[in-house]
């Protein structure tokens, strides 16, 4: 089954910072350019990341700086925009769209919050689009508290709801710690803001109990504001021993009213360099690169029938981004 494949997160742009990386070097990244070519990946979403660390601003915007001169050099890859939206599934090549993973990609803890900002202006202007941002990583930032902190919505964390209002630029709830989870909802309602919330690369709490994974609160406002949530590969987040749980999370979420929410963010990344190597394999097998997604669909299939497969290989995030850039 070689549906088109839509993915909401990997992390392709960080690893291209690396010496000697390449794009079509796959034993390196799951998500290098033969894997997306033989999982008819049509659409990839690239994540600029940055760590909470000094002059972290200038590792996101040399992430968007490579993403720009992607979309000009000789390769497999084009960014993607609203004139590609009717024909993404023949194209040739393989769309891209950025995103921010942290706001520590923009804004260091050192600045100013409008140089901040500015730099979130430059780095939109280097990717066109952004699909969204997340506020925060696995620590504790400026803007509020991620998966590994207790830490709620900052200051800094309001006033980026402020300026997300009509930008047409989603909140990414795969990152906030509950506590930031639980303030961003109640703010945005309180304030009346109008933005999209996803969570791009996210599992079920209730399936494997991780703080990285979603508690059916969060999960199901997601749902209900007609926002995506992406299935993650990660075998810490899916079940560090057993493959075929990645099913059940998928089950969860159709469950929990998802037909129209679920879809894939495998968030594949460069590990070899990863401090924790005790995590490694950081994938099972069956999910180890972007051309195993064929595999994928057709056992999806088997469980879940054709029709809701393809929703979530593709659909429900081309429908979504479709609201978003109406």
């Amino acid at each position: 089954m070689n549906q088109p494949v839509i993915d909401l997160h990997c992390d392709l742009l960080s690893y291209l910072t690396q010496p000697d990386s390449h794009l079509y070097n796959t034993e390196d990244i799951g998500c290098a350019i033969p894997y997306l070519k033989k999982g008819n990946v049509k659409l990839q979403v690239m994540a600029l990341f940055a760590a909470v660390e000094e002059k972290s601003h200038q590792f996101g915007l040399k992430q968007s700086e490579i993403f720009r001169d992607l979309n000009t050099q000789e390769n497999e890859l084009y960014r993607f925009e609203k004139k590609h939206l009717g024909n993404f599934t023949t194209a040739e090549k393989i769309g891209m769209i950025a995103a921010v993973e942290s706001g520590s990609a923009f804004c260091d803890e050192n600045i100013t919050l409008k140089q901040g900002f500015e730099n979130l202006e430059k780095i939109i202007a280097n990717v066109g689009n952004l699909l969204y941002i997340s506020f925060t990583h696995h620590a504790e930032n400026r803007f509020g508290g991620g998966n590994c902190s207790a830490a709620g919505l900052k200051n800094d964390g309001k006033a980026m709801i402020d300026y997300l209002h009509n930008r047409n630029i989603a909140i990414d709830f795969s990152h906030t710690g509950d506590a930031l989870a639980y303030d961003i909802l109640n703010y945005i309602s309180k304030e009346n803001i109008s933005v999209p919330i996803i969570a791009s690369h996210s599992n079920y709490r209730p399936v494997f109990d991780h703080p990285r994974n979603l508690p059916d609160e969060v999960a199901q406002e997601i749902i209900h504001r007609k926002g995506l949530i992406g299935l993650n590969f990660v075998r810490a987040f899916v079940n560090p021993e057993k493959a075929h749980r990645l099913n059940d999370h998928l089950a969860h979420g159709i469950e929990l009213g998802g037909e129209n929410a679920v879809c894939y963010g495998a968030d594949y990344f460069y590990t070899k360099r990863h401090p924790d190597q005790s995590r490694i394999p950081f994938y099972f097998a069956e999910h180890g690169n972007a051309a195993r997604y064929p595999e994928i669909n057709t056992a999806f299939e088997k469980q879940f029938g054709a029709w809701q497969t393809g929703k979530i290989s593709s659909q429900n995030a081309l429908d979504f981004i479709k609201r978003l850039w109406k």
